[in-house]
């Protein structure tokens, strides 16, 4: 050590003391992450820059980086609500969100990182009481769960659009009703759809009776018309073609010519 020259030991604790500096002022930014910069000496957060990117940062010591994921995110949601009519219902569902990139620094500066449960989870069960409470259960149960998710996801999106927050969907996975209200429910949809398949039945029979009226009231007129269209001339001049007709087959029998009361050929066979 004595044989070093007296420049080497400025230069060895400069050295120590960059290296100390770089790692406290690295910072990796992962993917799908951005970083907010609040600057000790500097007006605290930086809200009119765009946040950091991914990636190697160096930043002065003195200041902090936060870190937040900037990525689409899922909140699952059990939420217990009252119906139009006071009825306890349980809503499954989830949220699709992300925080406003570009508004970063200020989603931090008014929020922070726990943004989630100080805005996103209660404007979630705000909306869904307001819109739960418009609708009975049977509605809820039935035919009402895509109009609710669309209500939900329209009044939540309002409170988070001023709260730097992207809402992306909501997905209403299940409605649960207590058990009394399900099966009465159940029953009464039962009960409809027998009813449904009556009136059905009927409808088709009576359409089935029309039709065969229709049918033999057309029989009937043609009858009609055929009977009053017929006279003895043009049922003799039948007889005679069917006469000469069966004269020409090669089964053998017999023809009597001008008998009958109508003066009508009989024809005999071999059977």
């Amino acid at each position: 050590m004595e044989k070093l020259p007296k420049i080497a030991f400025p230069l060895i604790i400069g050295a120590i003391i960059l290296i100390v500096v770089l790692t406290k002022s690295a910072i990796t930014i992962g993917s799908g992450e951005a970083g907010v910069l609040y600057k000790t000496f500097g007006g605290g957060v930086v809200t009119d820059e765009a946040p950091l990117g991914e990636g190697f940062h160096i930043v002065a010591p003195w200041n902090r980086v936060y870190i937040y994921e900037v990525r689409q995110q899922e909140l699952f949601e059990k939420m217990k609500v009252l119906s139009s009519n006071g009825l306890e219902i349980q809503i499954d569902g989830s949220a699709w969100y992300q925080p406003v990139y570009g508004d970063l620094g200020k989603l931090h500066q008014t929020l922070g990182e726990n943004y989630l449960q100080r805005v996103i989870q209660p404007a979630i069960r705000s909306a869904a009481r307001s819109v739960v409470g418009r609708y009975t259960p049977e509605q809820l149960y039935s035919s009402k769960r895509d109009a609710i998710q669309d209500e939900i996801f329209i009044e939540t999106k309002k409170i988070l659009e001023s709260q730097y927050i992207q809402l992306n969907e909501i997905l209403v996975r299940d409605v649960t009703l207590p058990n009394t209200i399900k099966d009465a429910i159940e029953r009464k949809l039962k009960q409809e759809q027998e009813s449904l398949e009556y009136e059905f039945r009927l409808v088709t029979a009576a359409k089935e009776a029309e039709k065969v009226r229709i049918e033999a009231q057309g029989k009937a007129d043609a009858n009609k018309i055929l009977s009053a269209s017929l006279t003895d001339k043009i049922l003799q001049d039948k007889g005679i073609d069917a006469t000469i007709k069966l004269s020409e087959s090669p089964n053998s029998k017999v023809i009597v010519i001008g008998s009958g009361d109508t003066g009508m050929p009989i024809i005999l066979g071999n059977q």
